[in-house]
């Protein structure tokens, strides 16, 4: 492991130097301190306080993801990881990331300026600045719903997408319904393509027929649905499944917005089973993702990471909550199908 006098010999600088770089002392420029952290995370330089039990403290940085309020489906994971990390005596900063802090600071040097030891990532796009830099990174990190190959300082934590979609598939075929349509999560998430091949392959297997013009992508929102709902019923379909249970409330609105009822007229099913899918009117059957267990295997993950334990992929199994959004294709849906 590299120390401090490495850093300065690599640099021709003297030791202060490089203690006042990684300290973030204000009496050496911005570029040479910057210099000091790029070559100390280069040289796997970690600092003496992260290595002390009793001074360490890890990171969940959230882009793209609302978890402020018990309703949106990253609290209860930020709520698991948090309790596990403190319950192990870690502390936890949970950072809002926006690309232009991705544009301004290096990834590794964003952690180890800060001190953490370590750090969990939720609602990443496959495109962002971080994520590319993830591929060489030093740090241990976790990601949710990605993952990087080859670099055993990286683990994934997720829910079986796979087995999730064919839950849904599956329930809907055995209710009678052929005609079932999907609306996915957004472009450009790791998640979102699995679930993309999930359902085709549950379709397949269930020996139903993918109709392009019933499957469409959208942002994890209700409004997503407006896209879709209509023209997915006018072309036949007698199910709905959603990528999120927000974007499923969506999907209901729009059928009263449009005078169909779920489910005498259309079925819909979710994803995730947080807190507003049981509420909504009918309430909703949905996968459900154990998102207090995905925020604890994160911590897990993470601190064993920390302690060079390479851990790769980590998947939850999901489950299938039955409520009334769904029910037996009627007759004349059938028919007009």
């Amino acid at each position: 492991m590299a120390t401090i006098k490495d850093i300065a010999a690599r640099l021709g600088v003297s030791i202060s130097t490089v203690s006042k770089g990684l300290n973030g002392a204000s009496d050496i420029s911005e570029e040479l301190r910057q210099t000091v952290l790029d070559t100390a995370v280069e040289m796997g330089y970690s600092t003496k306080r992260s290595r002390k039990v009793e001074n360490r403290k890890l990171c969940l940085l959230v882009e793209n993801m609302n978890y402020e309020s018990i309703d949106e489906f990253g609290y209860d994971i930020v709520l698991g990881f948090k309790q596990n990390a403190f319950k192990h005596k870690w502390d936890v900063d949970v950072i809002p990331v926006t690309p232009q802090l991705q544009a301004d600071e290096k990834y590794d040097t964003f952690i180890l300026k800060n001190g953490y030891c370590g750090a969990f990532l939720m609602g990443f796009a496959l495109h962002d600045e971080w994520m590319q830099q993830l591929k060489n990174t030093t740090m241990p990190t976790v990601l949710l719903d990605n993952y990087i190959e080859h670099n055993p300082n990286v683990g994934y934590v997720g829910t079986d997408s796979y087995e999730g979609i064919d839950l849904a598939v599956k329930h809907l075929h055995n209710l009678g319904h052929q005609k079932i349509a999907f609306i996915n999560g957004s472009l450009f998430s790791l998640v979102s393509d699995q679930r993309q091949e999930a359902f085709e392959a549950a379709m397949h297997d269930a020996g139903l027929t993918v109709y392009p013009e019933l499957m469409g992508h959208g942002y994890y929102i209700p409004e997503t649905a407006q896209y879709y709902v209509a023209n997915f019923i006018a072309a036949g379909a007698t199910a709905i499944i959603c990528g999120s249970d927000v974007i499923a409330k969506g999907v209901i609105d729009q059928c009263n917005i449009h005078g169909f009822k779920v489910p005498d007229d259309i079925s819909v099913v979710g994803f995730d089973d947080i807190k507003l899918a049981a509420a909504l009117t009918p309430p909703l059957t949905t996968i459900r993702q154990e998102s207090n267990d995905l925020g604890r295997c994160a911590y897990v993950i993470l601190s064993s990471l920390v302690h060079h334990i390479p851990i790769s992929r980590t998947q939850l199994r999901p489950r299938l909550i039955e409520r009334e959004s769904t029910a037996r294709v009627s007759a004349n849906r059938q028919s007009a199908d």
